[in-house]
């Protein structure tokens, strides 16, 4: 006996075909012998072939047979733990139900409603129990209804009946006349023989498996006086006519349990003994992975205690179908096959709708649109429409931003239904037509992020589609979700989907860093790092390698920095490596070793293309801070007046800015202090447009030390301007910057008549500048704190490189 993670054993149709090609060779050879031994040479000549022909007419007559033999195998047959026990008679009255478990509140609130109603409707998806708790309720009131309960199916033999011939079976019980034809005339005219028929009578019309507000629309709104009419059926029945709607979902976890459960005691015992479902927690979770659809939930238990499967044992082999990345294989097992094929809500949608609703399981947030007429492959207008029919269905709910996403107690389910029904192939192809959509819109929006944010002209008033801002936040999870690959998936991902997941990455990363969100930045990098295609292609690994460089510097990690840049140079090569040996040279200048730091801006720059204006005034901008902490002013003034040109000419503001925040210092070094007030106020006119609080600290600063060391009597101003730096800087862990604000806002205060202030100043700035190991910050605090006046004009105050 196979367990419930086996597979299906192999086809029996070779030894058929050989077993009727066998039959039909006797057969003939029968039919020729009898054929000479009764009839002349020439009537032999005859019949011969006609007795072939007999005997190949039952072979196929055979395998026709066997064809229908297995069709019938595949189709579902009814479990034992039916819901509905109808009348061995099959007379029209009302059913009962069999071991109904749960939905007592339902059913006490429709018993409530067909107490003051004359029609009430059970609604909800298909599947989901409506017509048991329908029928349970007719039940209860079984006594308040003396003159009759009536039952009738809408859905005979799984095809919905129409609306004359509801009224010819009704009419059939209640000994009217049916309609003559399905003109809406001839549908109201038996109508009203109906009601004519129930008027005064308490009588009680239970319809289950109502499809279609049209099957009952001509009963509709009843206007007998004691007679009730009790629905049953979809969505599609919301908003009738005189219908009071009372909307069930699935059970919860608890009732799902119960009813598995007690389709399990109904089974045969088993030899094996397994523990009670109501106390093992596995159980809750094979319900949850159903769905909590009550007759997959009753299937499941009753086939888990026949086969005496152990409660583990199915939860694994669900799990692993679920969980599986969908480009790897895995044997479908029985107990995932079980489920799949008693989803009866799923089985009646139209094919396409079933296939659209299985691609989207590929997708793990929320998706517009867009993005799934992408994933599909369909013509926009085709996804809306079947969009619409699922969530009329209620397989999908909508999410904001005209999103779509499958319902979460459904995910798993459709995850069975994608492995069950599509092959490796399919869904790799279905994937990377997903992760290529989102890679492209990523690296649009992101090239805008960098256009409007340079720029400094955020528009908020832009569409959805056209507003970097506004896509990235909202399909956030979404892009997140696809780069984070499960555990063991991206060391095998296809290399179909590879070269799309990794551009992907990269614009991804692009948006992360706008956004400060480093934990994110780091954990896309490494998952880059982790990728076959990292070792195949080493500049892929650099990049990786210069992002996570780039990363430790922002977190004020030179140490590290340097080192992750050290490897992204060597792994780029010549051609790659402008943009890793620029943030290299900078991060060598945070440690202080300043003639390295020039030499790699200086190679930097030389890799470069010539038609990359912006990566040229990024090298200028880097190469004046090296020749600013070098004590060369005339050569970082050169630097700094080339890359603000640059920045400006291309409309890079938050370049700009940093440009201009650079050349306070350079005046000032020069003694240009009419120079050094233009470029501070100049840079906080551009910060005022840039979203980039720390630029703007280091430009505050700066202008609040250059007016202490020029123009002693605006200290009021400049103790402004370095209140709003440290306001700033307070928000974020303690940097350099931090303390040099702390140590010019003592000298503010000090210069302001305030002596106790300015000690507690330069205390906290000493502080902090052990902190971070800022030698010369801390050396120039003490010397404040000891009182010595000359340390007050040696020290800097802070380079900021964008």
């Amino acid at each position: 006996m196979t367990g419930p993670g086996g597979a299906r054993g192999g086809s029996r149709w070779p030894a058929l075909i050989a077993i009727g090609g066998v039959l039909g060779s006797i057969l003939a050879n029968v039919g020729s012998n009898l054929a000479g031994n009764l009839l002349s040479e020439l009537a032999a000549s005859v019949l011969g072939p006609v007795t072939t022909v007999l005997a190949a007419g039952g072979v196929v007559g055979y395998v026709v047979y066997e064809v229908r033999r297995r069709r019938a195998g595949r189709e579902v047959g009814p479990e034992p733990t039916e819901v509905l026990t109808t009348p061995a008679t099959g007379a029209p009255t009302l059913p009962y139900t069999a071991e109904f478990t749960g939905r007592a509140q339902h059913v006490d609130a429709v018993v409530g409603l067909l107490a003051r109603k004359h029609a009430v409707a059970v609604l909800g998806r298909r599947a989901v129990g409506t017509s048991a708790c329908a029928v349970q309720a007719a039940n209860r009131c079984r006594e308040d209804f003396p003159d009759g309960q009536y039952y009738l199916d809408l859905r005979r033999r799984g095809r919905p009946r129409t609306a004359r011939q509801v009224l010819t079976a009704l009419a059939r019980i209640l000994g009217t006349a049916p309609p003559t034809s399905g003109r809406p005339d001839a549908l109201a005219v038996a109508a009203d023989a109906l009601r004519g028929q129930l008027d005064g009578r308490k009588i009680l019309l239970v319809l289950d498996n109502v499809d279609r507000p049209d099957q009952v629309q001509p009963l509709l709104p009843p206007t007998a006086r004691t007679c009730r009419l009790l629905l049953a059926g979809g969505p599609a029945l919301v908003g009738l006519e005189g219908v009071v709607a009372h909307w069930i979902a699935e059970p919860g976890t608890s009732e799902a349990v119960e009813l598995f459960a007690t389709a399990g005691g109904a089974a045969p015992a088993a030899r094996v003994r397994r523990a009670d479902p109501r106390t093992d927690p596995a159980v809750r979770d094979i319900v949850d992975l159903c769905g909590r659809q009550p007759r997959t939930v009753r299937a499941l238990g009753y086939r888990t205690a026949q086969h005496g499967w152990r409660h583990s044992d199915v939860l694994d082999a669900l799990r692993r179908a679920v969980q599986t990345p969908p480009h790897q294989r895995l044997a479908v097992s029985p107990a995932a096959r079980l489920v799949t094929e008693r989803d009866i809500a799923y089985r009646v949608l139209p094919r396409a709708a079933r296939r659209l609703y299985r691609l989207m399981s590929l997708a793990p947030a929320p998706v517009d649109r867009p993005t799934i007429a992408a994933l599909a492959g369909r013509h926009a207008e085709l996804v809306t429409m079947l969009l619409d029919r699922l969530a009329a269905a209620a397989f999908v709910v909508g999410a904001p931003g005209d999103r779509y996403e499958i319902r979460p107690l459904l995910a798993g389910s459709a995850r069975l239904h994608l492995r069950d029904a599509d092959p490796v192939r399919a869904r790799v192809a279905a994937q990377a037509r997903l992760t290529r959509h989102l890679a492209r819109r990523a690296e649009r929006h992101v090239a805008n992020l960098a256009v409007l944010g340079s720029a400094g002209d955020r528009e908020w008033s832009l569409p959805l589609d056209d507003d970097p801002y506004g896509w990235f936040d909202l399909h956030q999870e979404l892009l997140l979700a696809v780069v984070r690959v499960p555990a063991g998936a991206k060391e095998t991902l296809p290399r179909r989907v590879r070269r799309w997941w990794f551009r992907l990455a990269v614009a991804l990363c692009g948006w992360l860093a706008y956004a400060e969100r480093l934990d994110e930045w780091e954990q896309v990098c490494r998952t880059v790092l982790a990728t076959p295609t990292a070792d195949d292609r080493p500049e892929i690994a650099g990049w990786a390698h210069n992002e996570l460089g780039v990363l430790r510097r922002r977190r004020h990690d030179p140490q590290g920095a340097a080192a992750a840049l050290t490897l992204a140079v060597n792994e780029r090569g010549r051609r790659g490596n402008a943009q890793a040996r620029m943030n290299l040279g900078l991060a060598l200048l945070d440690l202080g070793q300043l003639d390295d730091a020039v030499e790699h801006l200086e190679m930097s720059r030389r890799h470069r293309s010539g038609a990359d204006r912006a990566g040229h005034a990024l090298t200028d901008l880097g190469l004046g801070a090296a020749q600013l902490a070098r004590g060369e002013p005339d050569t970082a003034h050169h630097h700094l007046v080339r890359a603000a040109n640059t920045f400006r000419s291309v409309g890079d503001a938050r370049g700009y800015a940093a440009a201009l925040t650079n050349l306070v210092l350079v005046h000032a070094a020069l003694g240009e202090h009419l120079d050094a007030a233009q470029a501070w106020r100049a840079a906080l006119r551009e910060y005022e447009s840039v979203n980039d609080p720390t630029s703007r600290a280091t430009a505050l600063l700066n202008a609040g030390a250059t007016l202490l060391n020029s123009t002693p009597g605006q200290a009021r101003t400049a103790y402004e301007l370095l209140t709003e730096s440290r306001r700033l800087r307070d928000e974020t862990r303690p940097t350099a910057g931090l303390a040099r604000t702390l140590l010019y806002l003592g000298d503010a205060c000090a210069a302001l008549g305030d002596p106790a202030e300015a000690r507690r100043h330069w205390a906290d700035a000493a502080t902090f500048a052990e902190e971070v190991a800022d030698a010369q910050g801390l050396a120039a605090a003490d010397a404040r704190l000891d009182d010595d006046p000359e340390s007050r004009v040696t020290d800097d105050a802070e380079s900021r490189v964008t």
